[in-house]
């Protein structure tokens, strides 16, 4: 904490939308993989592994989870990110032939990846295994 008026409600912040963004798109994973939460598509199923269904469920379900609990927030909130922009300019854009998210259907695509661009660009804040390691590998180094 640095002391400026508001950092801690900023701190607060960064961890309450990472454990939220990240159990959402954990949600999502879970759908396609795992059948929970009704399911994938229209009989509630679950995605095949070797489908673009599948490999994205895989990236949700893992990274959703690892940015929950804040372990490789970084790696794991940019290639979320790069899941997402593929997901908009692949399965939105280029599907629909409409480039603007409210005639395309993308918002939630186009949301994640940058939240999770953020993510990967400032890590992922106080209370998390992350910055927990960070500090016990500080504490153990030798002085310089």
């Amino acid at each position: 904490m640095t002391g400026q008026p508001g950092s801690r409600f900023r701190e607060i912040s960064h961890v309450l939308l990472r454990i939220a963004a990240g159990a959402a798109f954990f949600s999502h994973g879970g759908q396609k993989i795992l059948g929970w939460f009704g399911g994938f598509g229209q009989e509630g199923g679950t995605a095949a592994l070797l489908s673009w269904p599948g490999a994205a469920g895989v990236i949700e379900l893992v990274a959703g989870l690892l940015i929950v609990i804040g372990l490789f927030t970084r790696p794991a909130a940019f290639i979320a990110s790069g899941e997402m922009a593929v997901a908009y300019f692949w399965r939105h854009w280029g599907r629909s032939g409409e480039m603007w998210w409210w005639d395309n259907r993308g918002e939630l695509a186009m949301l994640y990846c940058f939240v999770w661009l953020f993510f990967a660009a400032w890590g992922a804040g106080a209370f998390s295994v992350d910055r927990r390691l960070h500090r016990r590998r500080d504490q153990g180094a030798p002085p310089s």
